[in-house]
Order: structure tokens, then sequence, then C-alpha cells
């Protein structure tokens, strides 16, 4: 190739490429016109590799040639790349500009249904003058089990009950659980503050269930205590009809039976009497509850000579599938914007 004819070529390609770039209109194109022209294969590279076929002095009259082409070719592809990206946000930013003075109805999220009822809840308990308490969700096997006068022989400690999560060491502080209940918040309570105390304890809770449309590995429960001078179980009964009637807006009846629960002395069942619109009514077991076992008392340096309490626990998640009549478990774990956003 002569001296005329790579001039010659490097006068089409400054053609060519203006030409070509005049018909882009895409950032895409233009990533293409890079390739083609200024790509480490592309047609300037290419007309460089050509330039060692040429003597010295030719090259001082070729090279600058192409090189002032290639600087051209590349500060118009900027300029173009430029001018394309100030296009493009020009266009986003009027697609998804929003007239804030404009009166549109939108979607917006609802509360989840546990988290609606939960605050209702200690809505109704602060006004009576409890504290809304919450503790780690890997707990002590100390502070989940022995503090509360659950035996080592008692079931709930079973692997089939309980998720372990350190085992093996005597000392029973340093074994740790997935809380099975929130009582555990009760014990840190009493061990921070003293007596009296008065508090609530919503929270998440783990159990090693078989999955149904009942049952759950993972749940909500609300567990509650008051730690006081001459308390009885009027008074847990007064507390406990008071807050079914401001969470169902009517009065419900309740019914107390003996029951069995190693934290609290005497232990008692509490059922409730449920009624759906267009069905029969029915006593439904709601929540286990007793006065305080003077052993978790004294576990807790309080002394049941001078202090007695009630505790009492109820399942937080079944209390709302019987508000809002839901009858599978699993919808609750659901991302379902169908089902929740009835709530």
């Amino acid at each position: 190739m002569t001296v005329t004819e790579f001039l010659s070529e490097v006068d089409d390609l400054s053609k060519e490429s203006k030409n070509s770039l005049s018909n882009i209109n895409t950032l895409d194109d233009l990533s293409q016109f890079f390739q083609d022209f200024l790509g480490k294969k592309g047609k300037i590279g290419n007309a460089l590799k050509n330039l060692k076929q040429f003597n010295p002095e030719e090259k001082r009259e070729v090279g600058p040639a192409i090189q002032l082409l290639k600087t051209d070719i590349n500060n118009k592809f900027i300029s173009k790349r430029d001018s394309l990206e100030l296009e493009e946000l020009n266009k986003k930013l009027k697609s998804d500009w929003i007239d804030v003075t404009k009166k549109e109805k939108l979607d917006s999220g609802n509360l989840h249904p546990i988290s609606k009822i939960q605050r209702e809840i200690e809505d109704i308990f602060s006004s009576m003058g409890f504290e809304i308490s919450d503790g780690p969700q890997v707990e002590t096997e100390w502070n989940n089990f022995d503090a509360l006068n659950i035996p080592e022989s008692h079931p709930a400690r079973d692997m089939q009950d309980t998720f372990w999560i350190k085992t093996g060491s005597d000392d029973s502080q340093k074994n740790t659980v997935l809380r099975t209940q929130t009582s555990d918040v009760q014990i840190r309570s009493m061990l921070k503050y003293g007596a009296p105390v008065r508090l609530i304890a919503p929270g998440r809770v783990f159990r090693n269930e078989e999955l149904d449309t009942t049952h759950d590995a993972t749940f909500y429960q609300v567990e509650g205590l008051l730690i006081d001078k001459n308390i009885n179980i009027s008074h847990l009964k007064g507390v406990l009809e008071t807050m079914l009637a401001k969470l169902f807006k009517k009065d419900i009846k309740i019914r107390i039976r003996p029951g069995y629960f190693p934290f609290v002395e005497p232990g008692l069942e509490v059922d409730i009497w449920f009624e759906i619109p267009g069905k029969e009514g029915k006593w439904l077991e709601f929540m286990g509850a007793g006065m305080v076992h003077p052993n978790v008392l004294k576990n807790c340096n309080i002394d049941p000579e001078v202090y007695q309490g009630f505790a009492f626990g109820f399942g937080l998640t079944r209390l709302v599938m019987m508000k809002y009549e839901i009858e599978d478990i699993r919808l609750l774990a659901l991302p379902k914007k169908e089902f929740l956003s009835q709530f």
C-alpha cells in the first residue's frame, strides 16, 4: 500500500465514521459503533497495524493522519454518548415524575394481622399500667427452663419440642435454646428490677413441631406477669376480662378451671366463650395462667412471703386466627398480597 492509498483510506474512514455516527440514536448502537471503529479489532486498529509497512519517513506523514482521525472519532463518540445519556435520563425523569399536588388514590400497605393485634394488645395493657418488655430469642437453658421451675425430666425439654443451640454443659447458664415461650422475659425483668413488677412480653417463640393448618415451628405469644403485695386470682380474672372486652369490643365470658404448669401454683386453664356470626358459640381453650410459683420468685431473688403475683400466657398467632377466622396458620407466614390486603 502506498502513502497515497493509505491517506485515501484514512479519508474514507473519516467519512464512514461521520455518516455512521449521525444515524445512531441509542446507547446500544453507539456501543456497537465503538467496537466497529475504536475497539481492539476495529477499523482504526487495523489501519494502525498497516503503519509497519512504511519506512520511517513515510510514517512521519501517514502516522499523524491516522492518529488525528482516531482522536477525532473518540471525541465525537464521547460527545454522542453524553448526549444520548442525557436524553435517556430526561426520559426517565419524565416517566417517573409524580405530581405530588395531584389527588390520586395510590395503593398502600397494611399492617400484618399479627402486628395489628399485637399493637392493640400492647395499647390495652399499657392503659392498665403494664410495661411492654422484650428479650433475646436465643436464650439460656436456665432462663428458659430452670428458673421457671421446669425440671430436667419435663417433656418440654425433649428434642422433639425444643430447638437446642448449644448443649453438653453441666452449667445450664451455658446451654442455649431457641426460646420456647416468652416467660424468659419475665425472669430477666424480675432479676433486673425485682418487685413490684407489671409487664407483658409479646414475641416470637419456637417449637420443634410438625407443620399443619394449626401448628408451626415458629409463632407468636404474649406472656404477662404482675408481682406485688396482696395479689390474688381475682386480680388475674379482672385483668383478663378487661383485656378481652377491649380487644373484642364486647364483654367476653371466661371459664377458669384447674391446670398444671410448673411455674405456677395453683395452675389454671382459661377458656373463653367464642361466637362467630351464623355459627353456634363454643368454649375455646385460650391460655394457661396461675399464681407464680414460690420457687420462681426465689430464683429471681424475690421473697414469696412478701410478694405474690400471677402470670399468664396465650398464643398471639392463635388469637389472630380466631379474631379474623383464619383457618390455616401457614397463611400468616406467606407474602400473599391478596390474603394480607384483607386486614
